[in-house]
């Protein structure tokens, strides 16, 4: 500090003060939210991250910033978070996978969902949905299973890695329909999707909220809903349920945590924002247009349907011998 700042608060103390009060409290209140996504750019998470991080400034009256860390189904982000400060500015969002699968999935995991990690809001869910490729001729579910049988190979589909979600929804179906199926995994949906629309593989299960868009065009053809009810973005495509093939039912879900410790005002404060935020008319039209359901739960809520689908994920993935890093 220089002599003059020296004498300048010898001087006066009290002004100094206030000043130096106003100035720091608006600094303070601006300290940024940083919103780790487990997801690369572009990818429906990311979107996910800057569709409600640009509504949710407006709300805590905060700047919001999203960091893309992708990797390890979720891992790299997930660890992360876990060893950011636990005071409410670094918040995780991440899919089932790095939360509710992951941990039956790795036999060594660098971090612990249940014990790192705080459950703060659930943003939104999408069934997954079984697509063929147009060029196929495939129309159902029932001609893919008649492929299965009569092709000396049966049928490959593709996931976007192992311990995915297509990945738990194929083991589903192929337990259901005992079809002979080859899994063809990518690093990625997008690969995924690209080899499927270019018939390289028979089929692909994949969020609704992410084929939405290929279905539309054409170049992909929806035959089964991985849910208990019909998705409302595609109403004319029946669930397996309904197709007589039981227990294929994937819900992809994508919500936000925070470091175990965070204060529980602030988990309140935060879930209370989030909640608000995607009832937002910029929220909702992104929401409808994706074929996406929102979430409405308290923490706890939430914290609850994590532990059923960890248990659900856990007893498949032990059934089916679905191991990483062996």
């Amino acid at each position: 500090m220089s002599v003059f700042g020296k004498k300048y608060i010898k001087l006066a103390i009290p002004m100094v003060a206030a000043v130096s009060f106003a100035i720091v409290q608006p600094v303070l209140a601006a300290a940024p939210v940083s919103v780790v996504v487990a997801f690369p750019a572009g990818g429906p998470g990311d979107t996910i991250a800057r569709v409600t991080g640009k509504e949710l400034e407006s709300h805590l009256k905060t700047p919001v910033v999203v960091e893309n860390k992708p990797g390890g189904n979720g891992a790299i982000a997930a660890s992360t978070v876990t060893r950011a400060k636990p005071d409410g500015n670094t918040l995780f969002l991440s899919s089932t996978g790095a939360i509710a699968v992951n941990p039956s999935l790795y036999k060594k995991l660098i971090y612990d969902p249940a014990k790192d990690l705080q459950p703060v809001a659930l943003l939104v869910s999408t069934p997954e949905v079984l697509v063929v490729s147009k060029k196929s001729g495939i129309t159902s579910v029932k001609e893919l299973l008649e492929k299965a049988k009569t092709n000396p190979e049966g049928i490959s589909l593709s996931t976007s890695g192992v311990g995915s979600m297509p990945h738990m929804a194929i083991a589903q179906f192929r337990i259901a329909t005992k079809a002979n199926t080859l899994i063809v995994p990518f690093g990625g949906a997008a690969p995924a999707i690209t080899a499927t629309i270019g018939g390289q593989v028979d089929g692909f299960f994949g969020d609704v909220s992410g084929l939405v868009q290929h279905i539309k065009t054409g170049a992909l053809v929806p035959i089964g809903i991985a849910s208990e009810k019909r998705s409302a973005a595609l109403p004319d495509v029946p669930t397996f349920d309904e197709l007589g093939i039981k227990n294929v039912h994937a819900i992809n879900w994508y919500g936000v945590f925070a470091p175990t410790g965070t204060p529980e005002e602030k988990i309140k404060e935060l879930n209370t924002a989030y909640r608000a935020v995607m009832k937002t008319p910029a929220v909702q039209k992104y929401v409808q247009t994706s074929g996406l359901d929102t979430g409405d739960l308290e923490p706890a809520q939430f914290g609850t349907l994590i532990e059923e689908d960890t248990k659900k994920w856990g007893e498949l993935i032990k059934a089916e011998n679905i191991r990483m890093n062996e």
